[in-house]
């Protein structure tokens, strides 16, 4: 039979295909559009498992809320041009919205919600036999409290943040939201960093400390010895200065005999207390960019986000926030 507009139109309204894979997969089942919705669905299902070695690193991020529960999910694609496409973003919205109103804990959740004739995974499927490109969902992070916000960072779908408080304040909530967004801190406050994290930190710290003070005293002793320590720093430096005529060859080889046997000897006699009080500030300092409460409010640099929340309101507590962007930082 022949393929009329109204049946390709209406595949295309169901699908989110093209016009010319609609007539194609009408034509191929005599127009019956139930038929023709597998074919696009099987094509889709096939681009997908040919691109699934492929690095989906575009995409679109969103976020929503609906009272005390608030969520951010990301759809992700190939590229720039597939992600601001108008229905790439409202499949991303669309699928948002069914994980908000079924209150979706996990991701695994949100892909097996009932989509159209199938599930939220079909459908990104499906879109990816539209577009050609490998499609994934990533990021799905929820929270909830007795009051919820959402911010989309320059509503350019890349960055989204949510938090969840004990109680209703919208200005605090927006700038705190924004804070997040700008400062992604990795905890509320000290108890919610990981003390695997601080163990790291320490660690980091002492030992950067201890590779100051050893190379402290090498340039100290090398200055002593009439040598300038940037001439010296590496083995390239050393050739290239040489080549330059700014040291001899008897400068590098006492240089090096200079480094080797105060390295040593500093390394072996390194104040412990010291290294680790200064490890310590160096923590502290670590603990308050990284602890939203502890860092400087973007809104006024002269308080502190903990400062901020009491003067607006004494009893206001932050409960939970989540970060999400497809963006290396």
């Amino acid at each position: 039979m022949a393929v009329t507009m109204a049946d390709i139109t209406k595949l295309r309204k169901m699908s989110g295909a093209g016009m010319m894979d609609c007539k194609k997969a009408l034509t191929e089942t005599d127009g019956d559009i139930e038929k023709a919705m597998e074919i696009i669905r099987k094509k889709g299902q096939a681009i997908a498992a040919k691109r699934s070695d492929r690095d989906a690193s575009e995409g679109c991020v969103l976020a929503k809320k609906d009272g005390g529960f608030a969520a951010i999910i990301a759809l992700k694609c190939e590229t720039d041009f597939v992600a601001k496409n108008e229905d790439f973003v409202a499949l991303t919205q669309a699928i948002l919205d069914a994980a908000v109103a079924n209150k979706c804990q996990t991701l695994d959740e949100v892909k097996a919600l009932p989509m159209g004739n199938a599930t939220v995974q079909d459908a990104v499927t499906d879109r990816s036999g539209i577009t050609g490109e490998k499609m994934e969902l990533d990021g799905y992070c929820v929270v909830e409290g007795a009051f919820t916000t959402v911010y989309n960072h320059m509503g350019k779908n890349q960055l989204c943040t949510i938090a969840a408080f004990n109680k209703e304040n919208e200005d605090v909530a927006h700038n705190l939201a924004m804070q997040i967004a700008a400062m992604n801190p990795i905890a509320i406050d000290e108890a919610g960093v990981p003390e695997s994290v601080k163990e790291t930190e320490i660690q980091v710290a002492i030992e950067k400390t201890k590779a100051e003070q050893v190379q402290k005293a090498v340039e100290a002793a090398l200055k002593k010895a009439g040598i300038n320590p940037t001439h010296v720093d590496s083995e390239d430096h050393m050739e290239s200065n040489m080549a330059k005529g700014w040291i001899t060859a008897e400068d590098v080889a006492k240089a090096k005999e200079i480094i080797a046997k105060v390295s040593e000897e500093k390394a072996a006699n390194l104040p412990q207390q010291m290294i680790e009080n200064i490890a310590k500030g160096r923590l502290g300092k670590f603990l308050k960019e990284v602890c939203l409460l502890n860092q400087e409010d973007i809104m006024d640099g002269k308080k502190t986000v903990r400062e901020t929340m009491k003067e607006a309101d004494a009893d206001l507590q932050i409960l939970a926030f989540k970060r999400f962007t497809l963006r290396a930082e």
